[in-house]
């Protein structure tokens, strides 16, 4: 393209209106407006009939000619020489050698699974999309950045940015450095915590309409996960492409990690933080309560409140708006995280403590290889019992400052759904009368298991036990940690077993007394499979002894079908019993395949 015929598409362009068409519901009715920045500022006009369909074909070939001029000569640009005066950016920008030295720290790293995702859309034609990588805090999102830049030939890097957006910048300064980037010969570009920007949401269009569209790659980042689910539904409808990182399964925790060890999956799982030989050596979030609380706050109620602050201009806060207002929303969404642990907890609790066979950390400890006792023996199980959960349900109540109503609690729950941070896993009854229930699982395990034994540990230091040796009291509380450790084992494999095969049928099965740990039903075949899952290394009768219950059975075939196998996960070898097949957790979780 010659310069008199740039000049001419440009002349073309500053002749057309600029911004965009926004759409907002209010009362479930759509109301279109034009939003584009004037001096610096956003201006915001409703546009209806004949001067919205004007206004959206100038617009669309405002964007059409960018693009013309941008695929006929920007593309054929030299890369970028590494400058050394700085240019003008509004955004902490880094290029040349100073992302390079960015990048390198990273290096001896392993990559996480939906690494070659990221690769793939970097390195493909152009596909007028956006790249969005999000999640939690501490799940590896910069790091696979870092780690792409590192991988690029230097051809390539030469025309990459990394741009780091702070509280302080607007959508109007990214803009204005995107298009500084784009005059330069800049192609590829990683924008990281884009969702601090407060319009971030109402103007995300930009990247994929502007940018992408005149060649760009554009990979976009941050901890505000639900603001881009909120940005995917509206601004970058069918213009994204999305790699959540927040769900870090036992298989690439392992490998990425270097930590082929399921009990410490169990205490820390959920970041890539962990200390290990092939990952970050940060401070663990799930370390102590204190640390705990700290990434509940920052990583997920921050994140929920700031999403819906800036989503739909605020509009969109529903039931919530009242905690808003009061400014006690943040504190109802630490509180129903942890309403949803202390509820694990309690279950846990009454698991240990079964009043009818005077519960089982009583017997186990009185067969305990290297220390039996029988200290258990000489106390009321009941009253204990009772005493727990009483004592469980006055600490749940202590720690509520905030009490929100059961509507909040819901909108809550769902917001943090779609932060992929709770699964519902289905318990059915053989009582075809009683109604199916949901069991709710924290998808970070490490969050679960320090609030859970913080609850215990504290309820098992009250007066209840003031007359028990401190000893034996430690003993108690060990082995109470042990049952954690060991319905948390029940969760993992069953979420994870279920998201493997989102195309069978993942639950528990209770029975009025006992229970299959997992069934898995395939619909096709109607057929299924029968798990006992236990947190032991060593094999015994009594584990199996559900699955060699032929009444039992015989309900699982009236409700799923032909019995293919049945099956005992555990921590030790794999062996087989009668007809039991006992698995490997680690192995088992390991062949799920999850990416």
């Amino acid at each position: 393209m010659d310069q008199k015929e740039k000049e001419r598409i440009l002349a073309q362009i500053d002749a057309l209106p600029k911004g965009i068409i926004a759409v907002k519901t209010i009362h479930g009715k759509p109301y279109e407006y034009w939003q584009y920045r004037e001096n610096g500022k956003q201006v915001t006009k409703r546009v209806k009939g004949e001067t919205l369909a004007l206004l959206q074909q100038q617009i669309a070939e405002r964007k059409r000619l960018q693009a013309l001029l941008h695929s006929g000569d920007m593309l054929q640009h030299p890369a970028p020489a590494d400058v050394s005066s700085p240019l003008p950016f509004h955004c902490m920008t880094r290029t040349g050698t100073e992302l390079l030295s960015f990048a390198e720290p990273v290096g001896a790293f392993h990559t996480r699974y939906m690494f070659s995702e990221l690769q793939r859309y970097l390195r493909e034609p152009v596909s007028d999309r956006v790249l969005i990588l999000y999640g939690l805090r501490r799940t590896g999102k910069t790091t696979m950045i870092r780690q792409a830049i590192l991988q690029m030939e230097e051809t390539m890097r030469q025309r990459t940015a990394f741009i780091q957006i702070s509280p302080e910048n607007t959508l109007a300064h990214l803009h204005e450095d995107l298009r500084l980037l784009e005059s330069q010969g800049f192609r590829y570009v990683f924008i990281d915590e884009v969702t601090l920007l407060d319009d971030f949401i109402e103007g995300a269009a930009l990247f994929s309409d502007i940018f992408v569209a005149s060649g760009m790659k554009i990979v976009l980042s941050g901890t505000d996960s639900l603001g881009f689910v909120f940005t995917k539904e509206e601004q970058l409808y069918d213009r994204c492409i999305l790699l959540h990182t927040t769900l870090i399964p036992y298989r690439e925790f392992a490998d990425v990690l270097g930590i082929a060890d399921f009990d410490r999956y169990i205490r820390y799982g959920g970041t890539m933080s962990m200390g290990g030989i092939n990952y970050n050596k940060d401070r663990l979030p799930f370390s102590d309560q204190q640390a705990v609380n700290e990434y509940i706050n920052t990583s997920i109620a921050q994140n929920v409140q700031h999403s819906l602050k800036n989503y739909r201009y605020g509009g969109h806060f529903r039931a919530l708006r009242s905690l808003y207002d009061a400014g006690e929303l943040t504190g109802a969404i630490n509180r129903v995280v942890e309403d949803i642990n202390h509820r694990f907890a309690a279950d846990v609790l009454r698991r240990t403590f079964r009043s009818h066979d005077l519960g089982v950390s009583r017997n186990n400890l009185r067969k305990d290889r290297q220390m039996p006792t029988d200290v258990l023996d000489h106390i009321d199980m009941e009253e204990v019992t009772r005493r727990l959960m009483h004592l469980l349900d006055i600490k749940n109540q202590e720690e509520q400052r905030i009490l929100p109503e059961e509507i909040h609690v819901r909108e809550i729950r769902s917001y943090l759904a779609l932060l992929d941070l709770i699964f519902e896993i289905n318990v059915e009854f053989a009582e075809g009368s009683i109604p199916s229930a949901k069991r709710t699982v924290i998808a970070q395990p490490g969050l679960r298991f320090a609030q859970s034994e913080a609850l215990i540990t504290s309820l098992l230091q009250d007066h209840t036990f003031r007359d028990i040796p401190i000893e034996e009291r430690m003993r108690i509380s060990e082995r109470i940690v042990s049952e954690i450790q060991g319905r948390m084992m029940e969760e993992i494999i069953l979420l994870e077993t279920m998201l493997a095969f989102p195309h069978l049928q993942v639950c528990t099965l209770q029975f009025p007394v006992g229970e299959f740990d997992m069934v898995v039903f395939d619909p096709a075949t109607i057929s299924c499979r029968l798990y006992e899952i236990k947190h032991s290394r060593e094999r015994a009768p009594e584990q199996y002894r559900h699955l060699l219950d032929e009444e039992k059975c015989s309900i699982a075939r009236q409700l799923y079908g032909t019995i293919e196998e049945k099956y005992v996960i555990y921590r030790g070898e794999e062996a087989f019993e009668q007809d039991i097949h006992y698995l490997n957790a680690e192995s088992y979780l390991c062949s799920l395949g999850i990416n």
